[in-house]
């Protein structure tokens, strides 16, 4: 195998593993998003109200991604890939930790759903 096919190939798997965990990431926010944060983040009367909101925040990273992608992707082609994608995976996972650890509404009241879609739009830039 030649030097060039060996670094193909490990450029290939660090992608293969930073789709894979990001894809994870939204699967796991979507499945809070559906069961748990529409009580914890968004209280309402109507229960419809809180569901929606809690999608709305979901919906959140997909708009951040054009957004993620023109900034990774110029930084990408000045600093390099490597380090490019070793900073957008840092930005999603430390999102994603702070997401873990965000109090609810009871405990920061308008706040806590304002930084759970900040957070979320650092997962979606990343």
């Amino acid at each position: 195998m030649t030097k060039a096919a060996a670094s193909h190939r490990r450029i290939l798997f660090a992608s293969l593993v930073g789709t894979s965990v990001e894809f994870y990431d939204f699967y796991i926010y979507a499945t809070a998003a559906a069961l748990v944060f529409p009580d914890l983040f968004f209280p309402a009367s109507e229960p419809w109200i809180r569901q929606l909101a809690s999608y709305a925040s979901f919906s959140v990273a997909f708009f951040a991604r054009p957004l993620g992608g023109v900034l990774f992707g110029h930084f990408g082609d000045k600093l390099g890939r490597k380090s490019t994608l070793v900073a957008s995976l840092m930005l999603m996972g430390i999102s994603t930790v702070l997401i873990g650890f965000l109090p609810g509404y009871a405990l920061l009241g308008w706040t806590a759903p304002l930084l759970l879609c900040l957070l979320r739009f650092g997962q979606g830039l990343g």
